[in-house]
């Protein structure tokens, strides 16, 4: 525990969500006096009113804003307006009343969508302004990126505590696994899954799998944000990540193997890959290197164990304070440790096998993209 966390209450929104859920539980291991998770049935974020009322009523001192409308590649192209505004609305109205509240701290995620399309690997942060997102990405990524203008403006003129995080592409147990959200994992375990228990003799796959994707494990993304928020107070954003990248056609062969799905993978290249390539530079936050949770060489979260130490297989338990902490209901890895040239094929096998585990939805799904 750190003492840092005593008096504070916390507020994180989109707390009961993938990437929430995880930094709630491992919050509440830091003893925080209390710890909020507002439900968008109690406060609609995109109205500045709602915003308004979760300040007064909650009387926050440090705001986590993980809430954020999101979607693979396929709900990029279907509904970029939505995201777009959504997401630019609600990242505007919470910086900007933490801002004239006196809130003391906001921790505010970006997302990798904001980088050029063309952007050099590894993704380092001074390249966010040097061109256009990809084109599936951009609305998504550009409303994300207006939020690092803001915060930048707000800490120059108000003085304003506030830091923007920038996580790669994310992976876990409790990732979503319906066609209309999910990303590019749970889309790949899903329709593996699906075409192995219907006998299918093969799957469909958007792009031609040339395309990379970086991915960073939930609870490193977790454990990087709480402790950006305790030792962290700067205007430059901070990328998350794990300096690898693996080709989607890699992943999607990986995965038809961890789940003994041996059909035809069927690249559809009508549809888009979404960016080439995705990897980042996680050198820049040099203040937290001297946690023994947190490397700057080439993770974000590097714990005590020498690999993925236990998968729980079973849901996990919400907390008792189900009000005030709310946990998610699934199983997790509890600590991560990558070593080795191979720890990336090690770190999915890991996740699908966990990811495998806790799979219930059905329905096809899109990938690519995110």
């Amino acid at each position: 525990m750190s003492g840092f966390w005593a008096d504070k209450h916390v507020v994180v929104t989109g707390g009961n969500g993938f990437l929430g859920s995880t930094v709630v539980r491992q919050l509440a291991e830091e003893g925080p006096r209390r710890v909020t998770c507002p439900t968008s049935s109690e406060f609609d974020l995109r109205r500045l009113d709602d915003v308004e009322a979760m300040f007064e009523s909650l009387e926050p001192d440090l705001v986590i804003h993980l809430a954020a409308r999101v979607g693979g590649i396929g709900a990029n192209m279907a509904r970029p307006g939505d995201l777009y505004i959504d997401n630019l609305l609600m990242g505007t109205y919470v910086i900007d009343v933490a801002r004239r509240r006196g809130t003391p701290k906001t921790v505010v995620l970006g997302t990798i969508c904001s980088y050029p399309k063309f952007t050099p690997v590894p993704f380092n942060e001074d390249s966010l302004w040097t061109g256009y997102p990809e084109e599936t990405n951009a609305p998504y990524g550009i409303a994300k990126l207006a939020q690092l203008t803001q915060i930048r403006a707000n800490r120059e003129q108000f003085g304003q505590s506030a830091i923007y995080l920038l996580p790669t592409n994310l992976y876990g147990p409790g990732d979503k696994f319906n066609p209309a959200v999910s990303h590019v994992i749970p889309a790949l375990i899903k329709k593996a899954v699906d075409a192995k228990e219907s006998g299918s003799d093969h799957i469909d796959v958007w792009g031609t799998g040339s395309a990379s994707r970086e991915f960073l494990y939930v609870d490193d993304a977790a454990a990087a944000i709480l402790l950006a928020a305790q030792r962290y107070d700067d205007a430059a954003p901070v990328n998350l990540g794990t300096n690898e990248e693996m080709p989607i056609r890699d992943l999607v062969t990986l995965i038809c193997e961890l789940v003994g799905f041996d059909g035809e993978v069927r690249w559809d290249t009508s549809k888009p890959d979404g960016q080439p390539r995705r990897r980042v530079d996680p050198s820049r936050p040099r203040p937290l290197s001297g946690s023994r949770r947190w490397s700057t060489s080439a993770r974000a979260y590097d714990g005590p164990s020498t690999g993925m130490s236990r998968t729980a297989r079973k849901p996990r338990p919400a907390p008792s304070e189900a009000r005030a902490i709310r946990g998610s209901p699934f199983g997790a890895v509890r600590s991560v440790r990558h070593t080795g040239p191979a720890r990336l094929r090690s770190t999915q096998s890991t996740l699908a096998r966990a990811a495998l585990s806790i799979s219930s939805s059905s329905g096809a799904m899109m990938t690519g993209g995110q």
